[in-house]
């Protein structure tokens, strides 16, 4: 996600934190900025775009001291400026506050310190922090940082630093991550620990809910609420530069698939409402009448995204009871599709700047229709030339074959649609609070599934021979296997297709012989039967069969020659979990195969042409 770096000693901390910075360009960001102490106070300079507008910006006018906090971000709360970049500082500069995450209850927050007279001056949640301090400041900043954490909900990594204690740094953490460095009369913090390699290879990794205060006589950790100290094992760094850009896993596409929890997390984020179970989408701005005309809906998309649109398709038509097409951008343009003044068209974008969904938005806008955006990206032009906007927070996607973005752009969807059902009431409270409490769930339920990679691997290191391969499901278990099968075929070159099972008797059957993988999903309850019974019918042909069902499920594996089970969760949630273990698949299957998995041949990881 975004990066922090911290530094207090005795040496520039200005050259220190941006050397950080720069060690963490790899993830993504939008702008960046740098907070020192200096003998004259707090001083703080940041810019919009690169990290050499900022640099250009501190050779002009340096900050010279040997405390200070910096900050990449990647926007989530507001569009890429220079008011929105950290840090954030009260309006009397003498709190300083670098942050990853989320504050899911910061309007409130703001609305109560507005109450009080503090003044923003940017879009932020972040920004709400500072001036909270400010507010809370009893004398101990330690102590004021566990009465704002108190009242902050939702998730955050922090770097803190105040006018008052200059001899201070605070760093706080709570499901975003965050390490803090250990040196001679010296000490560090990090959101990764690229940032600080340069400088030491002793950290201490925070756990949830931890704090630690640096000072450059040593570090004390602490439970952030209560303040039990805590007593933690040095960790030492044994990974060169590269291998801790990757957080230590052996790829970014790897990093990615292990990221999923906490940018599903990110992506709800203050988007549900734990007190009323609802969901509350402010980044929409039509009104609830103008929603509720809508009362037909094209998915425009390519590729991964189109495979979310899927999901979303029969999600919306249940809740909303609303029809929704499918469409591939390439082909939507040029087919004179049929809009009213009732017709919606949601268009899906990683990058925000795919050139079909691109050219599919702007055809839609030509007609007159409303055109709802998801992408990932604050300020792309997808973002710029829609009417309304919905962000997956899942922070910047390095490999080419998208993983995170996928499950944020499927809860997006899950989002939409309950939100949707709430403006129409197609769906009770009840049955609102039901799905929302399933689907603060997920992100638990997706660690559960990745703690246990083993039996994916082993069956995904018997495919390094394979030429041809099969994905089969029905239902919302095939929109899952399109996009199993292709995240396969980008990286392992294995030839793949997905099939709705109850297709196979129609053509796909005479491609089925002896020893042909065939991956298998029955997660739908509806029609599990009709699956099993199509699962019979290939393994008839000689399939070796791979199966994935819900846990509890013991029949599936009296069938398949092996199966998989995912955590129980609402049948029409399992694809958030479902596409889990297909991810890996996918994975160790190049892996297998010696292929290089981030950079599969001949594809980009934005496709900005026709």
């Amino acid at each position: 996600m975004c990066g922090i770096v911290g530094y207090i000693g005795q040496k520039n901390a200005q050259e220190i934190i941006v050397g950080g910075l720069r060690k963490l360009e790899y993830r993504g960001y939008d702008s960046a900025g740098v907070a020192v102490l200096t003998e004259n106070g707090l001083a703080h300079d940041k810019a919009k775009g690169r990290l050499a507008e900022l640099e250009a910006l501190l050779e002009v006018k340096p900050l010279e001291g040997t405390a200070g906090i910096g900050h990449t971000r990647w926007a989530t709360h507001g569009k890429p400026s220079r008011e929105n970049s950290h840090p954030h500082l009260d309006e009397k500069q003498k709190f300083a506050v670098v942050h990853n995450g989320i504050i899911e209850n910061f309007l409130s927050i703001k609305e109560e310190l507005i109450a009080k007279g503090y003044k923003f001056i940017s879009e932020t949640d972040t920004e709400v922090i500072a001036h909270l301090l400010a507010d809370l400041y009893d004398g101990d900043l330690e102590s004021t940082v566990r009465q704002a954490i108190k009242k902050m909900r939702g998730a955050y990594a922090l770097g803190i630093m105040s006018e008052y204690e200059p001899d201070k740094l605070i760093a706080a953490r709570l499901a975003s991550p965050l390490i803090v460095g250990i040196g001679e009369g010296e000490a560090f913090i990090g959101s990764d620990i690229p940032a600080i390699l340069e400088h030491t290879r002793d950290v201490y990794i925070l756990n949830e809910g931890e704090m630690a205060v640096l000072t450059r006589n040593g570090i004390e950790l602490s439970v952030a609420e209560t303040g039990e100290k805590i007593e933690r094992d040095i960790f030492h760094v044994e990974w060169d530069l590269v291998q801790a850009e990757k957080g230590g896993y052996d790829s970014f596409m790897l990093k990615e698939i292990y990221e999923q929890p906490q940018a599903i997390r990110d992506t709800m984020g203050s988007r549900i409402d734990v007190d009323t179970n609802k969901v509350v989408l402010p980044e929409i701005k039509m009104s609830a009448e103008e929603l509720s005309q809508f009362n037909h809906i094209y998915i425009v998309a390519c590729g991964t995204s189109m495979h979310a649109g899927l999901v979303g398709k029969e999600v919306i038509e249940k809740l909303v009871r609303v029809p929704v097409a499918v469409e591939v951008a390439s082909e939507f343009r040029y087919r004179d599709p049929i809009f009213t003044d009732k017709t919606l068209v949601v268009v899906i974008s990683q990058s925000g700047e795919t050139a079909d969904t691109l050219a599919a938005l702007r055809e839609a806008k030509k007609s007159g229709v409303k055109v709802l955006a998801i992408t990932n990206v604050v300020g792309s032009s997808v973002a710029r030339e829609a009417d309304e906007v919905i962000y997956t927070w899942a922070g910047p996607e390095v490999a080419v074959a998208s993983t995170k973005a996928y499950t944020c752009q499927v809860i997006s969807l899950y989002l939409f649609a309950l939100y949707f059902a709430q403006v129409k009431g197609t769906q009770s409270d009840a049955q609102i609070a039901e799905i929302t409490t399933n689907l603060l769930e997920l992100p638990g339920k997706v660690a559960e599934i990745l703690e246990n990679p083993e039996a994916i691997r082993e069956f995904a290191n018997t495919l390094t021979d394979v030429t041809s391969l099969f994905f089969i499901g029905r239902g919302l278990d095939f929109a899952v296997t399109l996009e199993g099968s292709l995240k396969l075929k980008e990286i392992s070159y294995i030839h793949s297709e997905a099939y709705a099972a109850g297709e196979l008797k129609h053509g796909t059957l005479a491609l089925i012989e002896d020893n042909v993988p065939v991956i298998c999903l029955a997660t739908q309850p509806d029609i599990y039967e009709k699956t099993v019974s199509n699962i019979v019918e290939v393994i008839a042909r000689g399939a070796r069969t791979l199966g994935f069902a819900v846990a509890g499920d013991e029949e599936l594996g009296k069938t398949v020659d092996s199966v998989i089970h995912i955590p129980q969760t609402l049948p029409f949630l399992s694809p958030v979990l479902s596409v889990i273990p297909l991810q890996l698949l996918a994975y160790y299957a190049s892996a297998a195969r010696g292929l290089d998995v981030d950079k599969p041949r001949n594809l980009a990881k934005s496709v900005t042409v026709e």
